[in-house]
């Protein structure tokens, strides 16, 4: 039988108080960045930085709407991810100290798809942090209380991730908080490698997993 022990998730407005903080620390990696950085590839596959910062900022800004999601997907034959990279991709030809403010003016703002929810919201905004610092070698922490919340959600949900039935036959420990998920033989990692393993960057986290399970794990 699984396990799935960790400290209750956070309430719903700790969680946007998480949310705001998390878009603020994005900012701040952001606004350090040079030009070439802002164009290096990141840790979703076809986006450059430049992108995903943009995908971030576009949520809080109100965008897309409901109108633009629904005729996006039907141009797109219903393929979300071909619908998500063009939007965010004409999003990214913005001035990027205008992507910097919005993420940064707009931190607060509960705007948000109605196809989406304030967990999900959280989940993004802290795994594409991730997918914008790992390759540039920068480093920024996933918070605990925010990290714990959008790890349950990353191994809760079925689609786009598939964590359970991808990562049957393991235990996932973080090593700096108090989670436990499924069961087998141990895979530890830091919180934030664990939320990338859960969200599909084997690559990205496989270098910071320790323990027998890692044989284990999906290449």
């Amino acid at each position: 039988m699984d396990s799935d022990r960790s400290p209750q998730g956070l309430d719903p407005e700790q969680r946007w108080v998480e949310i705001a903080a998390a878009r603020i620390a994005l900012a701040g990696l952001l606004a350090d960045l040079t030009p070439e950085e802002w164009e290096r590839p990141s840790l979703c596959s076809r986006w450059r930085v430049r992108d995903v910062a943009a995908h971030v900022a576009m949520t809080p800004a109100g965008e897309p709407g409901t109108w633009e999601i629904m005729t996006g997907l039907v141009r797109a034959r219903g393929d979300l991810w071909a619908f998500g990279r063009e939007v965010a991709v004409a999003w990214a030809g913005r001035p990027t100290d205008e992507i910097v403010r919005t993420l940064r003016t707009r931190a607060t703002s509960r705007s948000m798809p109605r196809v989406t929810n304030a967990a999900n919201v959280l989940l993004d905004v802290l795994v594409h942090t991730q997918d914008i610092a790992v390759p540039l070698g920068r480093q920024l922490p996933v918070p605990s209380g925010a990290g714990l919340d959008a790890l349950h959600r990353a191994w809760q949900m079925g689609w786009p991730f598939h964590a359970r039935r991808r990562l049957a036959g393991v235990s996932l420990v973080a090593s700096d908080a108090d989670v436990v998920l499924g069961s087998g033989p141990l895979v530890e990692a830091p919180l934030g490698s664990l939320l990338l393993l859960t969200t599909a960057r084997e690559t990205a986290s496989v270098p910071h997993l320790t323990g027998p399970g890692l044989a284990l794990l999906p290449r």
